[in-house]
């Protein structure tokens, strides 16, 4: 069996004894039902990896002793911000899911003109959280040890007009540059993908007045999920360490 990976939201040090969390505690006893002498593998966000070996271990409680530290990074050379105005459904899921995948260091939601999406504070608190659960979840699937930021939502005007000092692009059916033809080198992107309807035509006039470049994928027009993964692969390619 593959040894698990677990997230623990507390540093670790070899020779620490802890209980993991709820989630992670559910997963190991329950779901995967594993006992004391087997091994996991636990990481902190501090891009190290540890084994650790379950001391104790029921549905409820695992208690596990950690074994051995080693740094391994598998962070991109690229630092993507993903401003993504939110999607109806499992559709937000999928793309921070799958974003995370690809290397993704940021994600903020946005409500723009067109947002199918009207929650009030609450759920948007809610979802947050169930949110950065998927962002923990993609990085023990995947292999990153370090987990992305999921920033609360925001008005997509006020989060074009943050500074920033990396190249900022906003995916336009109509644009007249691609991805393969902007400069190198980049080390930081600020990419905006709009809702399913597109962005309004004064929102993307605004979006140029804060240094937004629009770039062009291709000749077909793709759902917004498929844009955001289509335009993160292909910045990876291009500067990034896919391919």
């Amino acid at each position: 069996m593959r040894i698990p990976r677990i997230y623990h939201p507390e540093r670790l040090g070899v020779g620490d004894e802890i209980t993991l969390d709820d989630d992670a505690a559910n997963h190991v006893g329950r779901v995967l039902r594993m006992s004391a002498g087997q091994s996991l593998q636990l990481f902190d966000g501090s891009n190290q990896i540890f084994t650790a070996g379950i001391v104790a271990a029921d549905k409820k409680s695992v208690q596990v002793k950690v074994l051995t530290c080693a740094p391994e990074n598998r962070e991109s050379p690229l630092d993507i911000h993903l401003g993504q105005v939110m999607s109806r459904g499992e559709k937000m899921e999928f793309t921070i899911q799958k974003s995370i995948e690809l290397g993704v260091n940021t994600i903020t939601p946005l409500l723009s003109e067109r947002c199918g999406v009207r929650l009030d504070a609450e759920r948007l608190d809610k979802k947050l959280q169930q949110w950065r659960k998927i962002a923990i979840a993609a990085c023990e699937q995947c292999g990153r040890n370090r987990i992305p930021t999921i920033r609360p939502a925001m008005a997509l005007d006020t989060w074009c007009a943050e500074a920033e000092d990396g190249l900022k692009l906003n995916l336009h059916p109509r644009a007249s540059h691609s991805i393969n033809t902007l400069p190198q080198p980049v080390k930081r992107v600020r990419l905006l993908i709009g809702p399913e309807g597109g962005l309004s035509a004064q929102e993307i006039t605004r979006t140029a007045t804060h240094g937004f470049t629009d770039i062009l994928l291709g000749p077909r027009v793709l759902r917004t999920e498929t844009t955001a993964l289509t335009a993160i692969t292909a910045l990876q390619v291009r500067f990034g360490d896919l391919g």
